[in-house]
């Protein structure tokens, strides 16, 4: 049992080093590609759209819209929103539907390099890499890796894709109304479409839209990005 409990723990050990070294690498390197998108084109059979852009090439009111919808303690939490996740535990404990809670941070740790699911093994590497993430990339690289590598329709991965394809142009120069349009649909981006939006996602852009306002602007993001980027 001994040789055994050894075994497994320089199992463990060992694969939560090999974990950083994609992450080290990865600091600077633009990923080919995720697990979602492999995924995602295994499944299908089709080749997925992913187009990369760096930060500087991406309107900084998609990056507001994408921080206003889906994680706005983001500039300053450390890679987990407790009081998001305890507002999600007390709301299930009391009958509701369990909702995600997961940060920006998080959700790059489980699309770039996790597969999808609720086993406790992949929960563990998805906290794991959170940390790392959060240890070695800056938040402006997290942001810039998440608004990439967010899926973002049918077949349609990052912000530059999806600008071109439902605005015919590129995500430097889509407005402020069609950033938050894009944000709108990140809860469900193959049942939402930023091309055709419902009633339901035109209310989520407008709710986006008075966030994005309420924050302050883009000055709210103006210390993890720089300034001469949010002009």
């Amino acid at each position: 049992m001994k040789r055994l409990r050894r075994w497994l723990l320089w199992s463990v050990a060992t694969l939560l080093f090999i974990c950083i070294i994609p992450v080290i690498v990865l600091r600077w390197v633009p990923p080919p590609t995720s697990t979602v998108i492999l995924s995602r084109a295994l499944s299908e059979g089709a080749q997925q759209d992913y187009q990369w852009v760096a930060l500087e090439h991406i309107s900084p009111d998609i990056a507001l819209a994408v921080v206003a919808s889906e994680d706005q303690k983001f500039p300053t939490h450390q890679g987990f929103d407790l009081d998001a996740i305890k507002d999600a535990v007390e709301q299930h404990a009391q009958g509701g539907r369990l909702r995600g809670a997961s940060t920006l941070t998080q959700q790059v740790a489980r699309n770039l390099f996790l597969w999808q699911g609720r086993s406790f093994l992949r929960k563990g590497l998805e906290a794991w890499l959170t940390v790392l993430l959060e240890l070695i990339w800056p938040k402006e690289r997290i942001l810039e890796v998440y608004l990439n590598i967010a899926e973002t329709g049918k077949r349609t991965f990052g912000v530059q894709a999806a600008s071109l394809k439902f605005f015919s142009r590129p995500a430097s120069s889509i407005s402020r109304e069609q950033a938050a349009l894009l944000a709108a649909v990140l809860p469900n981006p193959l049942r939402l479409q930023a091309s055709r939006p419902s009633a339901y996602v035109i209310r989520r852009r407008n709710e986006i839209l008075r966030q994005m306002s309420q924050l302050g602007g883009r000055a709210y993001l103006k210390g993890i990005l720089p300034a001469t980027y949010l002009q």
